[in-house]
């Protein structure tokens, strides 16, 4: 079985112009991202999917396999899709080129649960949620799974509802997928639906559709650069780290 790992990097970001390339001590936040996916032991293959011809540069210069794509991609994931198709990998992970404190073993966690399951199209992954401010944010999004791990739902809300509040349980989604490559290909065709375009996640038109999605917990929750404060808060760590 082989699989395959895949960073799509845009240029463009309203907060951050040029996200991927933004030093982080010393080296762009792509090339941070995809050190990081290459020490997952079940990848074969990592790559960055980009449509910038500045970020396809600053990647072959760090040594890393990079390939163009089209530019009017509307997500990642169909500019996964288009990677999918040049490529024979019966799994396609997409890891998100903002996450540059990702660890190999929870890109592994997702894998693992494809590889038991032939049947199982879609996985992806959970850290558990305790600061209240987080759970009331909206782009924090949230996710409830069933008892054997499958998700029910995923939202930027707070949910559950906390009518029983000693009972209540929050778990943040972390945006790591993986995917069968047939069913990435016929997922990126399915119409968007009504509570997809509603919460903006991509993922609810999965959960619509009828199909499942696997959701691993995780120990460690990521930190995925959106704003100026937030690559400030990488920084610091990595900085730590190196030191």
């Amino acid at each position: 079985m082989k699989v395959l790992g895949v960073i799509p990097a845009r240029y463009q970001s309203t907060r951050l112009p040029g996200k991927p390339l933004l030093d982080i001590v010393g080296k762009p936040m792509i090339q941070w991202v995809y050190e990081s996916a290459k020490t997952a032991s079940l990848l074969d293959e990592v790559l960055v999917a980009t449509d910038d011809q500045r970020i396809c540069d600053a990647v072959r210069q760090f040594g890393g396999t990079v390939e163009l794509t089209a530019a009017d991609h509307p997500t990642g994931t169909d500019r996964l899709a288009e990677v999918a198709r040049r490529h024979d990998a019966d799994l396609i992970i997409n890891i998100q080129g903002d996450e540059p404190l990702i660890r190999g073993e929870v890109i592994d966690s997702i894998i693992q649960p494809l590889v038991a399951d032939m049947t199982l199209p879609m996985s992806t992954a959970k850290v558990r949620l305790t600061e209240p401010a987080q759970i009331e944010e909206p782009s924090v999004v949230k996710v409830v799974t069933d008892e054997e791990g499958y998700a029910l739902y995923f939202s930027r809300s707070p949910i559950p509802y906390p009518r029983k509040a000693e009972m209540a349980q929050y778990w943040k989604h972390v945006g790591l997928y993986g995917y069968r490559r047939e069913f990435l290909l016929k997922y990126v065709e399915l119409p968007q639906t009504t509570i997809e375009l509603t919460e903006s996640l991509e993922q609810l038109r999965v959960l619509s559709y009828g199909y499942r999605i696997k959701v691993v917990e995780v120990a460690q929750d990521s930190v995925g650069v959106d704003t100026p404060a937030d690559l400030e808060r990488v920084r610091a760590i990595l900085e730590q780290k190196i030191i």
